[in-house]
Order: C-alpha cells, then structure tokens, then sequence
C-alpha cells in the first residue's frame, strides 16, 4: 500500500506542486511507475480506491462531528428501537426506491434482534413527485399519529413500482393512519435530509450508516449483520 499511495502521490503531483526530486531522479521515478503499471496493471485502480475511501471517510467524521444534533436527535425523523442504544442506524431511503423496498426488512430484523440498536429513518425523495408526497406525508403522520406510523412505512413500502395519489391513500387505508395534509414541518425535514445526505456523499438510495460506516444499496442480510455485530463489539471498547 504504500508503493500504492507513492505512485498516486507522484501521478497527481502536477496539480499541487512540483515533486522536490532532480530530473535524474524524477525519470527513474517515472520509469518505475510505467514498470510497476505494466507488471502490476490494477495497481492504479486500487491507489485510486484507497485514496477515495480516505477521503470518504473523512468526509463522514466530518459530518459525525458537525451535523450530530441532525442526524441521532431530530425529533422529527422517524425512529424505533433502543432509547439509549449503544448503536444508531441512520437509513436514508426513498419509498419509490425498489432497493429500499428489498432492504427495509432486514433493517427491522436488525432492531428486533439487537435491544441496543436504534434506527432513524431519513426519507429523501430522489424518484418523482410521489416521493415527495408519500414522505412528508408519512412525516406528518410519524408526529401527528405517530402509533400507526411504522404501519403506514410498511405498508409504503410494500408497493411495488411507483407511488400514485391512489396507492398513498391505500397505504394510509390499510394501516389504519389518519388523513393528513402535509404541512411546512414535513418539508423542513426533507430539505435537512437532503442537506445531510449531500454532507455525506450519498448518491442514491437506501444509504444506511451503521456506526462511523456507511453502507450504499442493498447489502446481503449477512454483510449487513456483520457490520452491526462489528460496530456493536467497537461501542462496547472490544
């Protein structure tokens, strides 16, 4: 790895500034990356993996560190679980989104088999009109009627393709949920989603961050598990 990060270092030394190395050393040093290149051609590919992992990781301590208050303590993000949980799964998710759909339940699994895990749902409407409708809908809901809440999300979520006016108002039915309209409250927590998800470098949906990890798609159930069992022994200082 770290003749990994010299040969990246040395390839985008051009755009910082110029490498301290005189032009003898300077040709050897390029004559040994185009040799490692030709022998070891993944090896740019994987300097290039590792630097971005870095930075991503950066990017959320960052945001661990800045945007807590927002996303472990906003009332108005949908939650189960622990009430003082040794460790928090922060999700964001899309109900139009077929991948959050396929993922949902394993999360729930995740909450009913470990007490000291808690979850937080950040809606974020990345799929059409009917994201936005069905989540600040749901969003009123989780604080105006919050006990028919994870009914209504399931009930969301259990819809195969899009959402329509139609299939809301089903979903609402079938839960049991009251009516509601949605107000200015629903649309101030999806712009702060959005600001989070942005922070974080989430690109599409579900994200869930497990932990200091952040997790992208659907994962398998047992990769899933292995990360909470993971961050679940970090909290406890194993």
């Amino acid at each position: 790895m770290r003749v990994l990060s010299f040969i990246l270092l040395f390839c985008l030394a051009p755009l910082s500034v110029a490498a301290p190395f005189t032009p003898e050393q300077e040709a050897r040093i390029k004559a040994l990356v185009r040799e490692t290149m030709v022998s070891e051609p993944d090896i740019l590919g994987q300097s290039l993996d590792a630097w971005q992992q870095k930075g991503s990781q950066d990017r959320i301590q960052s945001v661990l560190s800045s945007q807590k208050e927002a996303l472990y303590h906003d009332d108005a993000s949908p939650s189960m679980g622990a009430e003082k949980p040794l460790l928090t799964l922060v999700t964001f998710t899309d109900y139009n989104c077929p991948y959050c759909k396929r993922f949902d339940p394993e999360l729930d699994r995740i909450v009913k088999n470990n007490p000291q895990v808690r979850l937080i749902i950040k809606l974020i409407p990345f799929r059409g009109e009917s994201s936005i409708t069905s989540a600040r809908e749901a969003l009123t809901v989780w604080r105006k009627d919050p006990q028919h809440f994870w009914a209504l999300h399931q009930k969301l979520m259990a819809k195969k393709g899009y959402h329509d006016d139609a299939s809301i108002r089903t979903a609402f039915q079938k839960s049991g949920a009251m009516a509601v309209e949605p107000d200015k409250q629903s649309e101030d927590t999806l712009r702060t989603n959005l600001k989070l998800a942005e922070a974080l470098g989430v690109q599409g949906t579900p994200a869930t961050l497990v932990g200091d990890t952040m997790l992208s798609g659907a994962v398998p159930r047992e990769d899933l598990e292995a990360l909470v069992k993971e961050q679940l022994a970090k909290a406890r200082g194993g």
